[in-house]
């Protein structure tokens, strides 16, 4: 099984993700921006495409091939479950990444975890960001993008806490309503 936890910088994807592999036995974290961190060492500009060089890993094209071939070696060595937090807003390369997922394991899911703007914001403070810093820049174009439908389900995180919105994903995978 691969479960994908997306979400706005801050919105808690990495804190539910811990609690999910806590309480699901068998089950690895998965962390994509990883594959970005270390492309972002090996790539200087003079090496990417035009288009490539932004100030977001995701838009090299390497970043998305290498994240599905990442998780297919490592789903086939260990053969547990995947739990990945992410915040991947871009249509087109979520659907790469997620449709990649899918033909490792028929077992994908995908929850985007939503908040508005404010507690957003105290969450990115409450975790030690700089206000203004990339993170709280990228919370509208994030909350715009997950308007979509094909970011669908969500799960409204504002009066969570940490363990009911696991509790939530479990439950909604343990019915198969994703």
């Amino acid at each position: 099984m691969i479960i994908m936890i997306n979400g706005a910088f801050g919105v808690g994807k990495t804190s539910t993700a811990a609690k999910l592999q806590e309480k699901m036995p068998n089950s690895m974290l998965f962390d994509p921006e990883q594959v970005g961190y270390m492309l972002g060492r090996i790539l200087t500009d003079e090496i990417k495409s035009e288009q490539e060089r932004t100030d977001n890993f995701q838009d090299l094209d390497l970043w998305r091939v290498l994240v599905v071939q990442a998780a297919q070696a490592i789903k086939s060595k260990y053969q547990r479950t995947m739990i990945v937090p992410m915040t991947i807003y871009n249509k087109d390369y979520f659907h790469y990444i997620y449709e990649g997922f899918r033909r490792l394991d028929s077992q994908t899911y995908h929850f985007c975890l939503m908040a508005s703007e404010e507690v957003i914001f105290e969450r990115l403070k409450k975790r030690g960001e700089v206000e203004g810093n990339w993170c709280f820049q990228q919370t509208n174009r994030c909350l715009d993008a997950f308007q979509s439908a094909c970011f669908e389900p969500y799960i409204w995180t504002e009066k969570m806490e940490v363990s009911e919105i696991a509790e939530a994903i479990m439950k909604t995978i343990k019915h198969g309503t994703a």
